[in-house]
């Protein structure tokens, strides 16, 4: 029964086909060289392989093959949708806080790594020289205007004194040309009364020269020819003395025409300098302003610099490399402290030449961040570089040498996150990220 039983039969031929199959001993007794013989001839014929067994392998085979390949197609075809690259970062601008007054630092507010929101203050200057600066710049502006106010209230009255002075000399030339005319008519009444004069002093002297030869003859009184003689002598004094006024009259007249050609002098000055002194002193008004605008200018500068001395932070980010401590001096353009920001920042992400066919500012970018457990970020290409980064570089390339390798070269490429992506601001500068854009 046991020689029948397939198994049996199996079980014999593995042992058969042991090392020395031929010797080996078969259980129930019997010689070696026996058993062999026994084991070889009851072993059955192997059974022909089943067609449609065979066929099914192979149709497995030929279908998983299949399957891979399309699988490997379309992932193929989907990995050109996308271009990626693990050269890239996250970028931003650094801040470096630097002092814009000279002074001494009273008050220090942060420490190294500490979170700091814009607008906050970082740390404080002595304010009190800057204060006194402030107090005297206002004074100068204000003294600036009452200088203004004085020289703008001159104007109308430089204005009123002006046409006054053209009025008056206006009246001065009216009133020469009236005494000119005055004096010369003084002088022809003068000159009548010389010829008065004259008539009379040759009426005298025709008497006494009548009167001489009557007197020698007893035929008039001694006392006749001498009231005679009396008389001419009288008549020349006033001859003489009506000449010398005539002469007087023609001085006066020569005074008033010399006051009025003064007084018509005084008219045209006061009519040509009447817009120019008005000009003049409404220049003084302008400048005077003008002061106002400078000291009103150095009240604020005075006002910045006060204001200098509360150094606050210009974004929100983490403070670094802080050197600032109080009690110490800083001067104008000292870096105090660098701050990373935590806002405005951007992805810089160095793709290969070869990746750039089909890339172009607008694409949508899926950005996973290494820091973040592969989180997901979403961001738009903004910029692509202008130059690569070697050529960038501080040493760029020389190509025309006698050796040459050609290598693939990277352009920085900038990606903008999308609106809210960093809402919790835990994207930090530096940290590496595996950018995807997608070119189709």
């Amino acid at each position: 029964m046991a020689e029948n039983d397939p198994n049996y039969s199996e079980q014999q031929n593995r042992q058969a086909n042991l090392p020395g199959g031929g010797e080996t001993s078969v259980s129930g007794g019997g010689t070696q060289a026996q058993a062999a013989p026994a084991a070889n001839a009851q072993a059955p014929a192997a059974k022909p392989e089943n067609p449609a067994g065979k066929a099914r392998r192979t149709f497995i085979i030929v279908a998983v093959v299949l399957l891979l390949v399309l699988i490997a197609g379309f992932f193929y075809y989907r990995s050109t949708f996308t271009e990626g690259t693990d050269d890239a970062q996250v970028d931003g601008d650094l801040y470096q806080v630097s002092a814009r007054v000279a002074g001494q630092v009273t008050k220090v507010y942060v420490t190294d790594n500490q979170k700091v929101n814009q607008g906050d203050v970082i740390a404080e200057i002595d304010p009190r020289d800057y204060q006194v600066a402030l107090e005297q710049a206002e004074a100068q502006l204000a003294n600036a205007k009452a200088s203004y106010v004085q020289a703008n209230v001159n104007v109308p009255i430089i204005g009123v004194q002006t046409r006054t002075t053209v009025a008056t000399s206006g009246q001065d030339v009216a009133t020469g040309e009236a005494g000119v005319a005055q004096a010369n008519k003084q002088v022809a009444a003068a000159q009548a009364r010389v010829d008065e004069a004259k008539a009379n002093a040759l009426k005298a002297q025709l008497d006494v020269d009548r009167y001489t030869p009557l007197v020698a003859k007893d035929v008039i009184s001694k006392q006749q020819f001498d009231q005679a003689v009396a008389s001419a002598a009288a008549t020349n004094a006033s001859l003489l003395e009506a000449q010398q006024n005539v002469i007087a009259q023609q001085a006066a007249v020569r005074q008033a025409q010399a006051r009025l050609d003064a007084s018509r002098a005084t008219a045209r000055q006061a009519q040509v300098t009447q817009p120019q002194q008005i000009q003049a002193q409404q220049a003084r008004a302008n400048a005077a302003n003008a002061d106002i605008q400078q000291q009103q200018a150095r009240v604020d500068q005075a006002r910045l610099n006060l204001s200098y001395c509360r150094i606050v932070a210009p974004t929100t980010g983490i403070i670094n490399r802080k050197s600032v401590a109080v009690g110490g001096n800083v001067s104008v353009g000292q870096n105090l402290l660098t701050i990373v920001p935590l806002t405005n920042l951007w992805i810089t992400a160095n793709y290969k030449e070869t990746q750039l066919q089909h890339m172009k500012v607008g694409q949508k970018v899926d950005i996973k961040v290494d820091a973040l457990g592969g989180r997901e970020y979403h961001g738009t290409v903004a910029q692509i570089g202008g130059a690569t980064g070697s050529r960038l570089s501080l040493f760029p390339p020389e190509n025309a040498t006698g050796n040459y390798v050609k290598v693939v070269q990277r352009i920085p490429v900038r990606i903008n996150l999308d609106q809210g992506e960093n809402n919790d601001q835990l994207l930090r500068a530096g940290y590496s990220v595996d950018p995807e854009v997608h070119v189709k």
